[in-house]
């Protein structure tokens, strides 16, 4: 199944306070490469969530952020009643004992630490009291995510599958060549030493020429690689619909530009290379689609 490293994600939850948001983003990578951004009040799940992310995503550069959106009223700070007492208290009795007039006006006490409640740790006790939740929510923003990914992966499927049946028909036409090619070659390296033999008046041995034409022959000699080759895309076929094949597919994708290399350093015939050249650009094609698999 192919299933891509790039894709978007999100998932909302309400809370009587206010709203968190999770949105999940992804990008191609080599690796797992997890970043985790949450506010202040949910700092607390950040090693929770990094966790979720590593077990159910394979590899990619994934950024999570988390933004929480308060109610009306939710961060209005509460006042309190017995800390203002006390100051009130405390200031009147220092004036009478000093002979001044106590201010009326509490507002500047409301300026004092300890008077003003912020009233923004409503989060911060949800995390603390509730973590499953947010594990929950994690999990549907990665959901979200991987449909997007499922869907992307499909597109990604359909351009590799393509190109791989090309692939599969220029290794036939390939093989095909290789066999007019080879008895091109053998022919022209037979008249090529029989008239080396005949210029310098050297004893014609026949037995003696097939032998060097057989040595130089293997080393021509190309079916090696096309037998691979006809491996490796049949199992780069049966590979597309397992889960998290990416790696796998990228090593079979250098294993087949090996053989496609080796092949076009052997033969010289103009056709034939022609196909190597067209061969290598589907595999390049390929690998580019791979790179984006998880």
């Amino acid at each position: 199944m192919f299933i891509s490293m790039t894709g978007y994600g999100s998932k909302s939850y309400s809370f009587t306070w206010g709203t968190v948001k999770f949105e999940v983003n992804s990008v191609n990578h080599k690796y797992q490469d997890f970043t985790v951004r949450l506010p202040r009040e949910l700092m607390s799940l950040e090693n929770r969530v990094l966790n979720i992310l590593r077990t159910n995503i394979a590899r990619g550069k994934v950024k999570l952020s988390a933004e929480i959106t308060w109610n009306p009223g939710a961060k209005v700070p509460v006042i309190d009643n017995d800390s203002v007492r006390v100051l009130i208290g405390q200031v009147r009795t220092l004036a009478k004992r000093n002979g001044l007039e106590a201010p009326d006006d509490i507002t500047s006490f409301l300026m004092l630490p300890g008077v003003l409640d912020a009233n923004d740790n409503a989060a911060e006790e949800a995390a603390l009291e509730n973590p499953e939740i947010w594990d929950k929510i994690t999990l549907e923003a990665i959901d979200a995510l991987n449909e997007t990914k499922r869907i992307e992966g499909g597109k990604l499927r359909e351009k590799v599958a393509a190109d791989l049946s090309i692939l599969e028909g220029i290794v036939e036409t390939l093989k095909e060549r290789w066999k007019i090619a080879r008895d091109d070659a053998i022919e022209g390296l037979r008249i090529r030493i029989e008239n080396v033999m005949e210029h310098y008046d050297l004893e014609f041995d026949e037995a003696r020429i097939a032998q060097e034409v057989a040595l130089l022959s293997d080393r021509w000699d190309v079916s090696e690689e096309v037998a691979r080759l006809e491996a490796h895309t049949g199992r780069f076929r049966q590979i597309m619909d397992e889960d998290s094949c990416g790696k796998k597919l990228d090593f079979l994708i250098q294993e087949m530009n090996r053989e496609i290399n080796t092949m076009g350093s052997k033969v010289n015939d103009s056709e034939f290379r022609w196909g190597i050249v067209e061969a290598k650009s589907c595999i390049e094609r390929m690998r580019e689609q791979i790179q984006n698999i998880e």
